[in-house]
C-alpha cells in the first residue's frame, strides 16, 4: 500500500483490504476509518464500497462473495464474506450491510471480545482494541457464522487438494 506512514492517520481515496486490516468503521455515508495493525486511515469511500472494491481486487465482487457465503453456509442475512480465500481473509458486518452505519470486522484478527455495559470490546492480535456500541450476542453470532464459513472453506480446500 502506498502513502502509509507508521502510526499516522492519512486521507486516501482507495484501499484494498489485506491481512493487516482489523476493522472498517463508517464515519459518514461517504467516509470510513480503516484500522490496521500499525495504522489508521481515513478513506473517502463508504464501508461497503471498500468491501466491494477489495473483493473485486481479488477477482470477485461483494455480491459474488455474498452469494458464495449463502451457497456454502445458507447464511443470507448479515453474512460474513471471504475477501480473499487463499489467505482466508474473512470479514463480518456488525449490522445489515445496506445500513450506512454498518462496520466490518476482520474475523481472522479477533483474539477475544467481551461485553462492557452496553458495548462490546473487541481485542485484536497486536494489542489494539475496538469498542462498539453493539450487543455481545450480535458479535458472538457473527464470530460463530465466520467460524462456520472458515471451516467449510478449509474443508473444501483440503478436499480439493486431495483430489488433484
Amino acid at each position: 500500500m502506498k502513502n502509509v506512514l507508521k502510526g499516522k492517520v492519512l486521507n486516501m481515496d482507495e484501499y484494498e483490504i489485506n491481512k493487516h486490516t482489523l476493522a472498517i468503521i463508517p464515519i459518514s455515508e461517504t467516509k470510513s476509518r480503516v484500522i490496521e495493525k500499525e495504522n489508521e486511515l481515513i478513506i473517502n469511500l463508504p464501508t461497503l464500497k471498500i468491501i466491494d472494491d477489495s473483493c473485486r481486487f481479488f477477482g470477485s465482487s461483494y455480491e459474488g462473495r455474498f452469494i458464495g457465503t449463502k451457497n456454502l453456509t445458507g447464511i443470507s442475512y448479515k453474512s460474513p464474506i471471504i475477501i480473499e480465500e487463499t489467505k482466508k481473509i474473512i470479514f463480518f458486518p456488525t449490522k445489515s450491510p445496506r445500513i450506512s452505519t454498518c462496520a466490518w470486522i476482520s474475523f481472522n484478527n479477533v483474539v477475544n471480545y467481551e461485553p462492557i455495559e452496553n458495548e462490546v470490546i473487541i481485542k485484536f492480535y497486536g494489542g489494539k482494541t475496538l469498542n462498539l456500541n453493539i450487543s455481545y450476542l450480535t458479535i458472538d453470532n457473527q464470530i460463530l457464522r465466520s467460524t462456520r464459513l472458515e471451516s467449510i472453506l478449509t474443508k473444501r480446500i483440503e478436499n480439493f487438494s486431495k483430489k488433484v
